[in-house]
């Protein structure tokens, strides 16, 4: 077996698993869960439908790991009116089966483990994908330290030059996951900078772009480039995904764009590992870019259930609403600190509330790993507001009576 398995550490899910271990929640509640990111709006009809006309036609060949020209043009043309960038379909394009395994696979594509000390870099907490294709490419990974007093952003000062010397690739996350916080133009242009210095290739995991609360839009990586005079998108590759933005996660689809220096040998890679998506996904692909209304009353739907659920969680959590993205990155209060033995606030927290109130949230440190004697989600929860706003609404009154103390 490849001995870079034993690397990879258990997926936070499993651990949750582990931690419910023997637990039996109270039954006089049906069970609620805000631990798994995983959309439950209706998927809409248009996707559905073009994706059931496509059938009869689109199973009997194999596709193109390129994908079809159709759907490369779709996805540059929501490009357009979404960033208002410009890209080549037919090199700077690649669809993808969910950004999930491009982002896996892009590492394996990119990393040299011939070179001494290579490195991925990326921020602490962050999501698990990052760390296994780092570890699988054989490269170290390297933990950004992460500042609380500003919604845990990168603290990008904090690593050395000697890190940033041996880096190859430079995951990010924006709007982030867990914390919703959407990365400015200033901190691209830093990131762009320190890329032109090392060389390395920064990979922008932009899945929650279409999920945002304040007036304007999230600033994507590819628009960052090109508003600092980065037309070319030179070692950068945005990923993105219909999973959130239409509710589709089942159908595994998505699309990278950038660099086409990259985007090439990323094709070449695919093409071995059999990475083609399938034509009738392809159709429902197109049919689902190129609409925009049911984005936008997916993003009415979030607005109006975070509206509602924040506030009444700010009254015992220490939480507010985020920039986009479907999460609530939240503080426990203090006395979970020292509520069970051997486990950390968050998961004491965790725990208890699945026992009384059938709830489960996932512990903030099984998304962060333990730097220098400290792991940033220690003391936090993540609650995925992916359910009708009634059931999520519910959710919340439970957990507000839970941490009020009364039953």
């Amino acid at each position: 077996m490849n001995p870079k398995l034993s690397l990879l550490q258990p997926y936070p899910f499993e651990r949750l698993r582990q931690l419910f271990a023997g637990i039996t929640p109270d039954p006089a509640y049906r069970a609620i869960s805000l631990g798994i990111g995983e959309p439950k709006h209706a998927t809409p009809a248009l996707l559905k439908q073009a994706l059931a006309d496509a059938l009869d036609t689109g199973l009997a060949g194999y596709p193109a790991t390129g994908g079809e020209p159709g759907l490369r043009a779709a996805c540059a043309a929501w490009l357009k009116r979404r960033y208002g960038i410009t890209v080549d379909p037919a090199t700077q394009v690649l669809p993808v089966n969910g950004s999930r395994e491009a982002l896996f696979a892009f590492a394996q594509t990119l990393i040299d483990p011939t070179q001494a000390g290579a490195t991925v870099v990326f921020p602490n907490p962050f999501y698990q994908i990052y760390e296994g294709a780092a570890l699988l490419g054989g490269a170290t990974p390297h933990y950004v330290a992460s500042d609380p007093a500003r919604n845990f952003a990168p603290d990008w000062d904090s690593v050395p030059a000697e890190v940033w010397a041996r880096t190859q690739l430079l995951y990010v996350c924006s709007p982030g996951n867990p914390t919703g916080a959407v990365m400015p133009l200033d901190e691209w242009r830093k990131l762009f900078a320190l890329s032109d210095q090392h060389g390395f290739v920064i990979a922008s995991d932009e899945c929650y772009s279409e999920i945002y609360f304040r007036d304007e839009p999230p600033l994507g990586g590819l628009q960052a480039a090109q508003q600092l005079g980065r037309s070319d998108f030179r070692r950068l590759v945005a990923f993105t995904s219909l999973s959130k933005r239409s509710n589709a996660p089942g159908l595994r689809s998505g699309f990278v764009a950038g660099d086409a220096s990259l985007i090439k040998p990323f094709l070449l890679y695919r093409t071995y590992h059999g990475g083609a998506m399938s034509p009738a996904v392809q159709a429902a692909s197109v049919a689902a870019w190129a609409d925009e209304d049911h984005v936008v009353d997916n993003r009415r739907m979030y607005r109006e259930k975070f509206a509602q659920v924040t506030p009444l969680l700010a009254e015992v959590l220490e939480v507010a609403l985020p920039d986009a993205a479907f999460y609530l990155w939240a503080g426990v209060p203090a006395r979970f600190a020292n509520h069970t033995p051997g486990l950390s606030a968050d998961e004491a927290f965790a725990r208890a509330l699945l026992a009384q109130y059938n709830v489960t949230v996932l512990p903030g440190s099984y998304l962060a790993r333990e730097v220098g004697g400290r792991n940033p989600g220690t003391g936090r929860i993540r609650m995925a507001l992916v359910a009708e706003t009634a059931e999520c609404l519910e959710a919340a009154q439970r957990i507000h009576r839970f941490v009020s103390g009364a039953r």
